[in-house]
Order: structure tokens, then C-alpha cells, then sequence
């Protein structure tokens, strides 16, 4: 078992401070220096534009655009580069797993991915300028694996596939871009209409008033049905799935013979536990679950469990917002793997196994 961990990031100010302190913090980190040598391992496969990447995200969230230049002035790199790294733009994605369910008071999600691509950030942001208060997993620094904001609204998503992808924002992009600007979940949907993808994931929204929408797009189309499980296959875009679909149908069988049965801790359980069919060890094929997530709007409560079996640590959402800061300084955890983690090993890149 390898252990693990998260750092918890608090900030209260406008977008620019909020990504000056985190370029301060990036700029000699394991994660930018493996990140570093990643890319000289697996050239992107996309160009960046920095006009056209400022306008396809000022409609949605301006204070994003000065949380970037925040974190450009702090490690001092080109513009290109700080979009390649923390942009969230026209950026490829891989396989994943994932699985999500809501119930009467909750979203719980299991986030399936690499080791080498798990950052460990834990951020608290209430902005000052502009912008809905977030809770949740940071993925490349600016989005956002799941989270909740301060209106109630949680968001989940999952792969589909990335197969002849388009101009657009990757996922963790997108779930920022969701919780900085929508108030629930029909605002949500309106948005992921709106927004440009750049792969194939659903996106399953969740708010106080109980509303559950899953939100099927690729950068052909956007469907959208309720329901309240999802793992990784469309229901409505059929055409776009992948062909191996018999793990992601299992795992959706599992959720749907037990969920109405469930209240949260009973559905973090069928999540997190690892003898329930649904939490997964596979962290060398891109699909081991690193976290289980749970979001409770009319709590406004957040927990997390780094790695499977474990209690969730639980966050007071309402609580921060109100001025009390969380006295923990990191999560803690383990998974069943000796994959190294990109913000915690120094040999966290793809010419190392």
C-alpha cells in the first residue's frame, strides 16, 4: 500500500491573488518538474492560441482569465505555457473509469484516473471579485475533478471517449467553469449547451432543490436526460460509445440494484468499499480509484477518502464560508498501488513505470 496524500488550499481574495499564490506554490513543485518531463515524453497533440483561448473562457468566467495571469506573473513563463499546463483548453485526455450516484441529499463519486496525473489539491476558494465560492479536487490547478459551490450546486463527470476530438475545453475545465458561474442544476445544463467541449464525458449535476440531469456532450452534440447513476457509457448518444462497454455496464448495475436503498453513507460505502464491485485497483490502466467525493447541498457538508476502505474526512462547506478556516493542512491516504504520484514522487513520468 502506498501512502498518500492531499494538501488543503484556502484562499479568500479576488482571482488575480488567488492564482499569484498558486503559481508561488507551483513554482518549484515535484508536479511541475515531473509535468516538465512528461511533456518531453508525450508531445501534445494540440496547438495554443492565446486570443482565442482568453475569448472561450471570458463568456463563462472572466476571474478564471486573471486567476491564469496571476499564476503566469508568479512563475514567470510565456503564456503559452502556462495555458499548455493550467489553461484547460484544447488539451487531450486518456481512459478513465469513474462512477457517480445521487440520492435524497447527495452526489458521491469515485474519480478513477493515474497516479501520474493526480496533483493532490484540495482547494477552499471564495472569491472577492467575481464568481460563486468552490469546494473540491483541483486538476491542473484552475479546474475543478468535482466539487460543490456556494449556491448548492455539485458537479461529477465522466469519460466517454476521445475519439475525434474538437476545439474546446477539456473536463476538468469545464467542472470549474460549471461551479464558478451556475446557481443549480438547470443553469448548469443551459451552459454545458453553450460551452465547447473537446472530448466525450457526462456530466451529472446536483442541487438543493434534489434536481438530478445527466448531461451526455461530445464536441458533436449535447443530450441531456435525469437519472440518478451514471459510469462511463451514453444512454442517448449510443454512436459515440466505445466498444468495450461491459465494466462500465456492470459497474452501473451494481449502483442501480442497490440504489434506492441508499442514504450518503450507505452509497459512500458502495463507492469506497473495495468489496462492493464498484471502487477499482486498476491504477496501470488509467482507471484505479484515487478518491471517493461526496457532496451534501442542503448540509453544504463535502467528504473525502483518499484510496478505498477508509472514513471520509468531512468538510462544514457553510462553516469556511462563514470565515472559520480548516485547521488541517493536508488529506491523508492510501492506494493499493507503487505507481508514483506527480506531486509527491520525483520519478512521476511516462519514461519511468
Amino acid at each position: 500500500m502506498k501512502q498518500i496524500y492531499s494538501e488543503i488550499i484556502q484562499f479568500r481574495g479576488n482571482h488575480y491573488d488567488f492564482g499569484y499564490m498558486q503559481g508561488e506554490k507551483l513554482r518549484n513543485s515535484l508536479t511541475v518538474k515531473n509535468r516538465e518531463i512528461q511533456w518531453k515524453v508525450r508531445k501534445p497533440r494540440f496547438t495554443i492560441k492565446v486570443e482565442e483561448v482568453k475569448q472561450a473562457i471570458l463568456p463563462f468566467a472572466p476571474g478564471v482569465w486573471d486567476e491564469l495571469l496571476g499564476i503566469q506573473a508568479a512563475l514567470e513563463w510565456p503564456m503559452e505555457r502556462v495555458l499548455q499546463e493550467f489553461g484547460g483548453y484544447r488539451l487531450d485526455y486518456v481512459k478513465s473509469g469513474c462512477s457517480i450516484v445521487t440520492g435524497d441529499h447527495y452526489l458521491i463519486r469515485n474519480y478513477d484516473y493515474h497516479p501520474k496525473t493526480y496533483e493532490g489539491r484540495y482547494v477552499f476558494y471564495q472569491p472577492t471579485d467575481q464568481g460563486y465560492a468552490i469546494i473540491g479536487p483541483s486538476q491542473r490547478a484552475t479546474g475543478r475533478m468535482d466539487g460543490m459551490n456556494e449556491k448548492g450546486l455539485a458537479v461529477g463527470y465522466n469519460f466517454m471517449h476521445r475519439k475525434n476530438p474538437g476545439d474546446g475545453f477539456i473536463c476538468c475545465m469545464i467542472g470549474r467553469l460549471i461551479l464558478e458561474s451556475c446557481a443549480d442544476a438547470r443553469e448548469a445544463v443551459s451552459m454545458l449547451k453553450e460551452i465547447p467541449h473537446r472530448h466525450s464525458f457526462s456530466y451529472i449535476v446536483y442541487d438543493k432543490h434534489g434536481e438530478t440531469f445527466i448531461v451526455e456532450t461530445s464536441p458533436r452534440a449535447v443530450e441531456v436526460r435525469q437519472a440518478n447513476a451514471c459510469t462511463n457509457h451514453f444512454e442517448i448518444m449510443t454512436h459515440e460509445n466505445r466498444n468495450h462497454l461491459v465494466d462500465s455496464k456492470r459497474r452501473l448495475a451494481i449502483i442501480e440494484e442497490n440504489r434506492q436503498q441508499l442514504n450518503a453513507k450507505a452509497a459512500f460505502r458502495l463507492l469506497n468499499d473495495s468489496d462492493k464491485g464498484i471502487f477499482s485497483t486498476l491504477y496501470g490502466s488509467w482507471a484505479g480509484t484515487i478518491h471517493t467525493t461526496a457532496y451534501l447541498p442542503r448540509e453544504m457538508k463535502a467528504w473525502i477518502a483518499l484510496g478505498g476502505d477508509r472514513e471520509p474526512i468531512v468538510f462544514d462547506f457553510a462553516k469556511w464560508l462563514s470565515g472559520i478556516d480548516i485547521e488541517e493542512e493536508r488529506i491523508y491516504g492510501e492506494v493499493n498501488t507503487d505507481i508514483p504520484f506527480v506531486h509527491m514522487d520525483e520519478d512521476a513520468h511516462w519514461s519511468r513505470r
